[in-house]
């Protein structure tokens, strides 16, 4: 857990992450979650909320029981992986931009342009390696 919270994840998030990657089936319940860590449901539901937005889970509905089911599985990794590479791909368009309002001539402008064509190239990379080894997920 402490690997998950130093890359970022808050503590309660990365518990539950971790919980449910060591679940037998990778599903437990709103309710499971928070007798299981031992936290309130409104932090279960933090945490997940931030797992669902970055791909490293999703919600499926159980219509007998009405409630929501938060499931890992091994898409989750490419999943997480798409997700965050298209927020840098974001950042490195908005310093391309950034660089042409500073013009192409200026230290700045240099230095947007340059950082903005690293990270969209290294991003492609990682998109195209991504999809390439997702077979090893199936």
């Amino acid at each position: 857990m402490e690997l998950a919270v130093r890359s970022g994840l808050p503590r309660t998030t990365a518990r539950v992450h971790i919980d449910l990657l060591l679940s037998e089936d990778g599903r437990r319940t709103a309710a499971e979650l928070t007798r299981r860590l031992g936290v309130s449901p409104a932090s279960v539901s933090a945490a997940v909320n931030f797992l669902v937005e970055y791909g490293y889970v999703r919600r499926e509905r159980d219509p007998q029981r009405r409630r929501d089911i938060y499931v890992v599985d091994d898409h989750a990794w490419y999943h997480s992986i798409v997700i965050s590479a298209q927020s840098t791909l974001e950042s490195a368009r908005a310093a391309t931009a950034a660089a042409r309002t500073f013009g192409p001539d200026s230290p700045v402008g240099q230095r947007l342009a340059r950082g903005g064509t690293y990270l969209e190239r290294v991003i492609q990379d990682m998109l195209e390696s991504a999809e390439r080894w997702r077979t090893l997920l199936k």
